[in-house]
């Protein structure tokens, strides 16, 4: 209950928290690490009191306690004589620190000695209210006066709490001048020497740069004045804020109004004595150059490596002052700085909050305006204050170092948050402003979030000032450079170069360098300074003046040569300021030269010729040193588009003419024939002009521009151009034989390197135009002839005007242009042909003299002439007809038999095909042999000799003349002779093949004189396909045994026949079957070949009756096989056939047993039947049951009837109206008057499957009791002998799951045993129209009402029913109990455990459980009688009668445990099955010897009853172990007939039922399809162990996956094996493979089984040994591997054959029964023993 704090509260009492104010004062003072902590403060204090002066004072104990009449004379004499104390050793005792501002008021006074209680008011930097509180880091008791009061502070008692005395000031003259002065007194803790004297003036130089009032400070050491410094003011000069920046914090909190500029001159009188106690100059840190930017999208990256700066640069090292000159140290030294300090007018516009949080954290309002000031020393004044540094003696340097520009980066440059703190400002000048500082002061306040806000405003305001600071006095230059310029002139070089150094000097001044402590400072600074522009602009000093960084590039040397009016940077800029240029290349405000820049310059003007020159070298070098050049080309066009060329062409005098650089194709190459192109001829406007391409190589303008040589062909092309011609009438090639000439001359000098293409434009060019001067003016080439062709006199000659002769390479160009060296055909033709003075002949002959002069037109044209006639028998004076060539055949005997036109040779020459005159006429087109067409036309002429003939000439030709030849071409002409029976004919190559054997189905068969050239011919050996299909379709076969002649000549052809044609015979209706006697109709009948199936040795006796079987042979029947025949009925089929008419079905079996053989095919294979079928067959009354009927009436109580007194009745039924007897007492109560399905696993689960429902569920129970007995001993015993045994039956059950665990039961709550007088039962059955009872007396019963706990109750009238006992609980504790379930139960509880050890039981558990009770309880007695025995002797007689009982006892309960050393082992499953195997061996060994009863009984010797301990064996361990481990069941009942307990009939299961279940069984075992098998595990989890064997009865865990095929067996590779082992494991693995199957192969020969039905896997892990998926039997080739493959090797195959033969049994077994229960070891060994002879004769061979 939570207690109110109200409550509490008003219940306490208060207590004061004590603080200890030394230790707060000293954490306090341990944040002030800087030096001058103290003076910092005080000079703060003093400038916020409005002082003017301030006076401190270092003071020795000697010059302390001197008398006071020494004074004077002190003064006078000067102490010239005393030698001066050094200023860094010599310690002094009192600090004094002395101002004359504003006097303590009263709240002062109160505030001193107040800690953490700073100024309230807003216009003083003091705040948080602890500076005066550093004094206490020098001082234990510090003395204050102001005016008349003063106030000492001291420790009490010398503690920790600090106490203030405070008190008036006598009225005595000595006090009246300190009166209008502050004055702080510091004794010191400890003597020390003062702070470093010149390190000291430094720091107060810089501290009274920014003090408001404070103009004067003087600095003592004793008497002696060592500095005084004096600051005076110039006016103020109002800038303004530059228009083109923001002026407004990105808050939005602070807005700068105004910007001022105010002129500083501090003076100095430093005693030289200073100077020996200072520290030496610091070295300055070098600036770098930039690195070249390197981003900004394509255009930029093009252009990234024109910048020729990329390697940092330094610079060199200024040399040492000269060592410093001796000198009077009591000299003064007069020196000044002069300065400029811009400060900026702040408004602040805070939110309350803020402005509330602000106050919260510093005791004082935010200012509501504010100035922010930053020193600023220009060029000049710098470089006057580093003469003046030069000038000082001492290495020390100058006092007004921290106050010059801090140009390099030390760090010298601080903000000022009223006096100076140790964070930098990153830039050159010091910077001062209202910034809130850290409580130390030492730093600026970024962690309080609402002061970082404040203070982040405050820096973008700094940032702004340094920006505004720079662009006015960048804009000073700018002024200046334009009083400088005279009209388009820039200034000259010398003032270019001082207005550089200035702006390099505010470059470098706001060069921002990392800040310390925090790098905030300079980075927010550096952002503001760059981004508080407007519109992006940043003022820099060009080669053109001062620009925009956006119109400003960096320099480039190489487009110094064609860019001349684009800005960039002078180097001086680019070293000097590298820092601030590459922050403007990381802003993006200034960039490299891009191509926008190039091609913005080039749009803008035209180029002279050494600018474009220099242009073009640029690409150049851009486009040589490119990778990927594609993207360039765009870029390359935009180049040339822009470029424009202003020159002065040399046959144009000085006219200047302009030429875009875009309408260039191409160049002259003056190493090539087109160098030799005039240049005073005409010329076109697209070529480069000379004086440009003469500076490059051509290949490199051929590389990197789109341009290409200017060919001879090209020149040509232009000059005869009709435009060209009309320009220059002097240049023209028609009509000037001077320049027709020239231009000849120089094609001849090129033609013999002119390709053929390019001669062929030449001679296109110069064709149809005049340029060949001759003798009967100028002709074109086709009219010319040369001076060697003299056949007529009247024919124009070549003629040069030179007077050359035509010779050499100019005779060869012109006869190549057209220029003839024979007369043109037709003239011939015209003069002699016709006139009949020549013979073909003759005409030949002279073609063939001249015909390397004869063009391919002239060919071509005597090609297209009809000028050679063919033999007739004519009239000599009748006018022949004349031929093209190609219309005639050579003069041969073989074409005038065929009757071929043949060309008229005429008598007097003698044709030989072999010479010139033949080969020229076979260039014509004279035929030498008929086309293939014409030559099979001729073969099926109806004259028999040409056919003949023609027929000869193909076969002789085909392979020289008629290679593709081919006869579907011509498939509709019958030129092929042939035999239709005995008759001769022709036929189609379609309709013809060369197999006499295809006669039989009507085929023609090629001609027995013509078989030698079927090959040549290309005549098929058999008919195709769609032949024999046509066939079948429209002529089947007519009889049986024409049929069987034909299907055994379709066998041989099965291969041709495609899938789709098998599957569309096996819908035609081809098979001939005789009609069934009786039936009216034609004697045969056709059907299709899947309404048949071939007879063979199953059930065709009976399936015959409903099925067609037919046999034509194996050849036959194989084609049949390949049509959709089956070897007999699908079960799908047959389950048809049923539902078609089941009683004429049931008739057709003769009997019970056939139909139920056929219901167990149906069962076994129902996965193949469709969901339809299943469905029907639910509804339909197709299943058998049985009913017992009494054979005599008269018997009252059926439960008196003995086996012999009962009729079974059978008749068949729905599914639903069929019981499953799976409850005995039921059966035995109501079996009269149900239907049961007979009790066989694959039946009654085929049966459920259907609908039939379990009588265990249509039964209802009521129980019937007398009084209950209280405690009974026997309920106790009963439950504990339960709970001892039940593991045992719960390890042997494994085909369905408990509904509840054995822990549960376990429980005491969970499992209750009763005992009662009597017990009665009362069974309800309502079934259907069936409302039965029957009433009886029981043993035992066990309920459980919903979830409750299970209650057995158990009679104590009669000896308990462990049969009872046993089928109660197996109600509730499985879903479907079975009766042989209840009987190994039943033997478990009523056998001993002894019994049950030699039975093969591990009961070792059990037995030790009870021999440690017993120990146990025998020590307790041991213990119980030695106390009794001290204390009464006469106890132990009782004590001994008491323990003689209980060994009774035990013994009665049958279990009398063995001395622990005496306890039997658990046999070893190994030697179990070796002997077993020992044993078979013997039996088989031996087909005529029986095994004797001893042998018998070694075989039915249960093994190892928990095969779990082996079932993670290795493949290593022994093979045969491991089998047994995992194999062997214990049987608890015949092996020659099913485990069925309950079953009614006492018969045993009749032989033939068990073969046929085998047959079936081995009938399933199938090929495997997949070729990725999926798989899942399927383990069932019993109590104690995991109860499943070696294999896997569901598949496989994990993926398996098809590699390939060895014979008829597949293998299969796990996933888990990798890839680049899988890629070649048929390879590496096919010997051991190979063995494999061939032990697999005589296995399977003895188990009839297919050989592709086995299949072999491989995997790298597990104790998978082989499993069964659904019908595929898979064997685990790594077992093999590891347990036989070396025996099998070496020949030694008997170990393999008995483990493999084992396994397969095992595997079969699994096709009837899919648990590991004891009907799958029925199978299994029944399927063993049925084969074992077989077995036998295989390992005695092998003998």
């Amino acid at each position: 209950m939570a207690i109110s704090r109200d409550r509490l509260w008003d219940s306490g009492h208060d207590e004061t928290v004590e603080v200890n104010q030394r230790a707060l004062i000293d954490k306090v003072l341990a944040r002030y690490s800087g030096e001058f902590t103290v003076f910092r403060e005080l000079l703060q204090n003093s400038d916020d009191a409005q002082s003017k002066a301030v006076e401190i004072r270092f003071e020795r104990e000697s010059f302390l306690d001197r008398p006071a009449d020494k004074v004077d004379g002190e003064r006078n004499s000067g102490m010239l004589d005393i030698p001066l104390p050094n200023l860094k050793t010599t310690q002094v005792h009192r600090w004094t620190f002395k101002n004359n501002g504003i006097l303590f008021r009263d709240e002062d006074w109160n505030r001193l000695k107040k800690i953490a209680e700073g100024n309230p008011d807003e216009e003083k930097i003091g705040a948080f209210g602890v500076g005066f509180y550093s004094l206490f880091s020098v001082t234990e008791e510090p003395f204050v006066t102001s005016g008349d009061q003063w106030m000492g502070f001291y420790w009490k008692d010398k503690k920790d709490q600090l106490f203030a005395r405070r008190g008036q000031l006598p009225d005595d003259d000595k006090y009246q001048a300190t009166k209008s002065w502050t004055s702080f007194e510091m004794k010191l803790r400890e003597p020390a020497p003062i702070p470093v004297a010149f390190d000291f003036t430094r720091f107060l130089v810089s501290s009274l740069t920014f003090m408001r009032h404070l103009c004067e400070v003087s600095v003592y050491f004793d008497d002696k004045q060592l500095v005084r410094l004096t600051k005076s003011t110039g006016i103020p000069r109002d800038l303004g804020v530059p228009k083109n920046l923001n002026n407004r914090s990105p808050s939005g909190t602070m807005i700068v109004d105004n910007i001022q500029s105010t002129p500083l001159c501090i003076q100095a009188q430093v005693m030289k004595w200073v100077y020996t106690s200072g520290t030496e100059k610091k070295r300055a840190i070098l600036p770098t150059k930039p690195t070249k930017q390197t981003g900004g999208g394509f255009f930029s990256s093009v252009f990234q490596s024109f910048s020729g700066y990329s390697t940092p640069q330094r610079m060199t090292t200024p040399s040492l002052p000269p060592e410093p000159e001796v000198s009077d140290p009591l000299s003064i030294y007069d020196t000044s700085v002069s300065l400029s300090i811009f400060s900026a007018s702040v408004q602040v516009q805070l939110n309350k909050k803020i402005a509330s949080e602000i106050h919260r954290s510093t005791k004082k309002n935010p200012p509501i305006r504010m100035k922010y000031e930053l020193i600023y020393t220009a060029k000049d004044e710098y470089d006057a204050s580093r003469e003046e540094d030069k000038k000082q003696p001492e290495a020390t340097g100058s006092i007004f170092q921290g106050l010059r520009a801090d140009l390099d980066g030390i760090g010298a440059a601080r903000v000022f948050i009223g006096h100076s703190t140790a964070q930098t400002t990153g830039i050159g000048g010091h910077m001062a402003g209202r910034f809130i500082p850290t409580v130390e002061r030492e730093s600026i306040d970024f962690m309080d979030r609402n002061v970082a806000i404040w203070n982040k405003e405050l820096l973008y305001v700094g940032g702004l000032l340094a920006r505004s600071a720079y662009e006015l006095e960048l804009a000073k230059i700018e002024e200046q450079w334009g009083s400088q310029s005279s009209g388009i002139s820039p200034p000259s070089h010398d003032i270019q170069l001082r207005l550089t150094s200035q702006v390099l000097h505010a470059l470098k001044f706001f060069m921002f360098f990392p800040s310390t402590p925090s790098p905030e400072v300079s980075s927010i600074m550096e952002a503001a300074f760059f981004s508080c522009s407007l519109n992006g602009n940043f003022s820099i000093m060009t080669n053109k003046g001062i620009r925009n960084s956006k119109d400003v590039r960096l320099p480039d040397l190489t487009f110094s040569g064609f860019l001349k009016n684009l800005p960039t940077l002078s180097d001086e800029i680019l070293v000097g300021a590298g820092s601030t240029i590459s922050s403007l290349q990381r802003q993006g405000m200034i960039k490299a030269i891009t191509f926008s820049d190039v091609l913005q310059e080039l749009q803008s003007r035209p180029l002279n010729e050494d600018e474009l020159i220099a242009c073009l070298k640029w690409w150049i070098k851009v486009y040589g040193e490119a990778g990927d050049r594609d993207p360039l080309i765009p870029i390359r066009n935009q180049l040339l588009n822009a470029i424009i060329l202003a020159y002065e062409p040399s046959s144009h005098g000085s006219i200047q003419k302009i030429l875009p650089l875009s309408t260039i194709k191409f160049y002259i190459n003056p190493k090539t024939l087109s160098g030799s192109i005039p240049s005073d001829g005409p010329l076109p406007e697209y070529l480069l002009p000379l004086a440009i391409s003469k500076s490059f190589k051509p290949e490199v303008l051929a590389a990197s521009f789109p341009w290409t040589e200017f060919s001879l062909v090209q020149w040509l092309s232009y000059i005869c151009d009709s435009t060209t011609i009309k320009a220059s009438v002097e240049f023209d090639i028609n009509t000037s034989p001077p320049w027709a000439e020239r231009v000849l001359g120089l094609l001849a000098r090129a033609w013999p390197s002119l390709s053929i293409r390019l001669k062929e434009e030449v001679h296109e060019i110069l064709r149809e135009r005049s340029c060949i001067p001759t003798s009967s003016g100028m002709k074109i080439p086709q009219q010319a002839y040369f001076s060697n062709v003299n056949i007529f006199r009247d024919l124009p000659v070549v003629t040069l005007p030179s007077g050359a002769a035509v010779k050499g390479t100019f005779e060869r160009m012109l006869q190549e242009l057209g220029v003839r060296k024979h007369v043109e055909l037709q003239i011939i033709f015209n003069r002699m042909i016709k006139t009949n003075e020549w013979t073909i002949a003759d005409l030949t002959k002279y073609l063939v003299s001249v015909k390397g002069t004869l063009t391919p037109e002239e060919l071509q044209r005597l090609k297209a002439t009809s000028a050679f006639p063919k033999e007739m028998n004519l009239d000599p004076d009748a006018k022949r007809p004349r031929y093209f060539a190609k219309e005639l055949f050579e003069p041969l005997d073989t074409f005038r038999t065929l009757g071929l036109p043949v060309i008229d040779w005429g008598q007097q020459t003698k044709w030989r095909s072999s010479s010139e005159e033949a080969k020229f006429l076979f260039d014509l087109g004279l035929l030498r042999f008929p086309p293939l067409d014409m030559l099979i036309t001729l073969c099926a002429n109806e004259d028999a000799n040409i056919r003949s003939v023609a027929l000869k000439y193909l076969v002789d030709n085909v392979d020289s003349r008629y290679q593709d030849y081919d006869p579907k071409k011509f498939k509709t002409i019958r030129f092929i002779p042939a035999l239709q029976g005995s008759t001769t004919c022709l036929g189609s190559i379609e309709e013809v093949v060369s197999s006499p054997d295809w006669a039989h189905m009507g085929f023609l068969i090629l001609h027995p004189s013509h078989h030698s050239s079927a090959s040549k011919l290309k005549v098929k050996d058999h008919p195709h396909a769609s032949q024999l299909v046509s066939l079948l379709e429209t002529k089947p076969p007519g009889n049986e045994a024409e049929a069987k002649i034909w299907f055994q000549l379709l066998s041989s052809r099965v291969n041709d026949f495609a899938n789709p044609v098998l599957r569309r015979l096996s819908d035609v209706s081809f098979v001939p079957v005789k009609t069934e006697k009786g039936v009216a109709g034609p004697s045969m009948r056709w059907l299709k070949p899947t309404q048949c199936y071939l007879a063979g040795e199953t059930n065709e006796s009976f399936h015959s009756k409903l099925f067609t079987f037919v046999d034509f042979g194996s050849g036959g029947n194989a084609f049949l096989v390949a049509c959709g025949t089956k070897n007999q009925p699908s079960v799908e089929e047959v389950a048809i056939i049923l539902l078609a008419n089941p009683h004429q079905f049931y008739e057709l079996a003769q009997g019970p047993n056939n139909f139920l053989a056929e219901l167990r095919n149906i069962a076994v294979n129902i996965k193949a039947i469709s969901t339809g079928t299943i469905t029907r067959m639910k509804r339909s009354p197709i299943l058998l049951g049985s009913q017992r009927k009494p054979r005599h009436s008269e018997k009252k109580n059926i439960d008196d009837l003995d086996e012999d007194e009962w009729d079974t009745i059978y008749d068949l039924k729905k599914a639903e109206q069929i019981i499953i007897a799976d409850d005995t007492h039921a059966y035995q109560a109501f079996g009269d008057s149900l239907f049961t399905a007979p009790q066989e696993d694959i039946l009654e689960n085929f049966y459920g499957s259907l609908g039939s429902r379990r009588l265990s569920h249509i039964i209802r129970e009521e129980y019937t009791t007398t009084g209950e007995l209280q405690n009974a001993k026997i309920a106790i015993e009963t439950r504990s002998l339960i709970l001892e045994r039940l593991p045992l039956f719960l390890h042997e059950h494994t085909h369905t799951q408990t509904r509840v665990s054995f822990s549960w039961l376990s429980a005491s709550n969970n499992f209750i045993v009763k005992s009662f007088g009597k017990l009665g039962v009362v069974k309800y059955l309502n079934h259907g129209e069936l409302r039965l009872s029957r009433k009886q007396d029981a043993s035992a019963v066990a309920q459980r009402v919903g979830s409750g706990p299970i209650q057995l109750w158990i009679a104590g009238n009669s000896q308990i029913d462990m049969y009872e006992v046993s089928i109660s609980l197996n109600r509730l504790l499985f879903e479907s109990p079975k009766a042989n379930d209840a009987l190994l139960f039943m033997t478990i509880l009523s056998t001993d455990l002894r019994s049950l050890k030699r039975r093969g039981y591990n009961v070792d558990r059990i037995l030790r459980q009870q021999r440690e009770a017993r120990l146990a309880a025998e020590n307790t007695k041991l213990k119980q009688e030695q106390d009794i025995r001290l204390a009464s002797h006469s106890a132990q007689a009782d004590v001994s009668k008491s323990s003689t009982a209980r060994t009774h006892e035990v013994t009665l309960d049958g279990v009398n445990p063995p001395e622990v050393n005496n306890v039997a082992s658990k046999p070893n499953p190994a030697t179990v099955f070796s002997n077993t195997l020992q044993n078979l061996r013997r039996k088989i060994g031996n087909k005529e010897k029986q095994a004797t009863p001893s042998e018998q009984e070694s075989l039915l010797q249960p093994v190892d009853r928990n095969p779990v301990d082996n079932l993670n064996s290795s493949p290593t361990s022994n093979p045969v172990a491991a089998d047994t481990a995992t194999r062997e069941r214990p049987m608890t009942k015949s092996p020659h007939a099913p485990n069925r307990g309950g079953n009614s009939n006492p018969a045993a299961t009749s032989l033939s039922h068990i073969s046929n279940n085998i047959d079936m069984a081995i009938n399933a075992c199938r090929s495997e399809s997949a070729n990725v098998l999926s798989n899942r595990e399927h383990m069932q989890e019993v109590k104690e162990s995991l109860n499943e064997g070696y294999c896997d009865i569901s598949g496989r865990t994990g993926n398996l996956r098809n590699i390939g095929q060895m014979g008829s067996v597949k293998v299969y590779l796990s996933q888990d094996v990798p890839l680049t082992q899988a890629s070649n494991f048929m390879e590496i693995k096919r010997d051991s493979i190979a063995r494999f199957i061939h032990v697999i192969t005589s296995l399977a020969r003895i188990y009839e089984l297919p050989l592709t039905s086995i299949h072999i896997f491989y995997d790298l892990e597990g104790g998978l040994i082989a499993f069964n998926r659904n019908g595929s039997l898979f064997l685990n080739l790594r077992y093999f591997e590891e347990w036989h493959d070396a025996d099998v090797s070496k020949n030694i195959l008997d170990s393999a054959y008995v483990s493999w033969y084992f396994t397969l049994a095992h595997e079969i077994a699994h096709n009837l029964v899919q648990p590991h229960n004891s009907e799958h070891e029925f199978y299994f060994s029944a399927i063993c023993e049925k084969y074992i002879i077989q077995f036998g004769q295989l390992l005695a061979t092998r003998r």
